[in-house]
């Protein structure tokens, strides 16, 4: 487990998305969770198969739950794709390689069983994985590369079975895909 360091900090955001402040990561996800910036990322194999993860049983929100490649949080004053960065080598023990931003303006809110609340402004990268996995057992506790149809088929058919963010993220991602490469 990769410890978080003391200035471990969210970007607050207001209605509009904008910043207006920071908090501690770990108290800001409450039952009334402020809206803030987070990201998701899909990272994809030369075959084209997406790598989907599931979250460690002992995560606070959504345990065990299968969801995209990672998620994380942008500390004030870092780039979004430092963070994206950051936290694939984090979590996942690997690097990434031709990130791109492809749902910039996605956000969310959804309440996890416990009542705890994601509130999200969340963009949305694609990206390889470079390197050897080697997830971070307190985050991930399963992974698998999938078929990117097979995951749109998920999203569509059964959205539960997947994090409520991938459930949304996933259609969206896969129709600014499809125009990017008719493109």
């Amino acid at each position: 487990m990769i410890a978080e360091p003391a200035d471990d900090l969210v970007v607050l955001l207001d209605e509009r998305d904008l910043p207006v402040g920071e908090a501690p990561r770990r108290s800001i996800h409450t039952d009334r969770t402020p809206r803030h910036l987070a990201f998701s990322c899909y990272l994809f194999d030369e075959r084209g198969r997406v790598l989907l993860t599931r979250r460690a049983l002992e995560k606070a929100t959504w345990p065990g739950v299968w969801t995209n490649s990672c998620c994380g949080h942008p500390r004030p004053g870092e780039t979004a794709e430092d963070a994206v960065r950051r936290r694939v080598s984090q979590e996942l023990g690997a690097g990434v390689d031709g990130l791109e931003l492809v749902l910039p303006d996605f956000g969310y809110r959804a309440v996890d069983a416990s009542g705890i609340v994601e509130n999200e402004a969340c963009p949305v990268w694609v990206g390889r994985l470079a390197g050897v996995l080697r997830p971070d057992p307190s985050e991930v506790c399963e992974h698998a590369w999938v078929e990117w149809d097979d995951l749109v088929r998920v999203a569509d058919a059964a959205p539960a079975m997947i994090s409520p963010w991938a459930a949304l993220q996933v259609p969206l991602l896969d129709e600014a895909l499809s125009k990017a490469g008719a493109a």
